[in-house]
């Protein structure tokens, strides 16, 4: 039989509450195991914040403005700042008019963008060394 009122939300917490102070003395903090990390790991990057980054790259080493790229995508200006600071999905059609833009393919653009992961993922894992079982090292896309 439940405990909970009919009418009540229910709540399971997805983590353990943390326990009370002992009483009697000073609290500690919780001991780290020897060799544990002391800060989390960083996260993975967002498909949408390397392209954005490749965007932004690609624009201010032509020396070309928001507006002059937008204008010639065909795309908002604030629309491209989103894009390029990694808040916004763009569609296909879009990353390929702001591709052609700046002068590339969306295939150049793709591609700049897997490098980029390419380099984060290697910097993570260990200096850029490749597993004996790694077979292949490049990232596909499917439509």
């Amino acid at each position: 039989m439940s405990t909970h009122a009919p009418n009540e939300a229910r709540v399971i917490p997805l983590r353990p509450h943390a326990s009370p102070p002992r009483s009697g003395g000073a609290t500690r903090a919780p001991q780290r195991p020897a060799g544990a990390p002391q800060t989390p790991a960083p996260r993975e990057p967002l498909w949408r914040n390397l392209v954005g980054d490749v965007l932004r790259r690609e624009r201010l080493a032509q020396e070309r403005t928001l507006k002059d790229v937008a204008e010639a995508a065909r795309i908002s200006m604030p629309y491209l700042s989103e894009l390029e600071r990694g808040r916004k999905e763009a569609s296909s059609e879009v990353l390929a008019a702001a591709a052609q833009a700046l002068g590339l393919g969306l295939t150049d653009l793709l591609s700049l963008a897997q490098d980029e992961l390419t380099r984060y993922t290697r910097s993570r894992v260990g200096g850029g060394r490749r597993s004996p079982t790694a077979q292949y090292d490049g990232l596909c896309l499917a439509a």
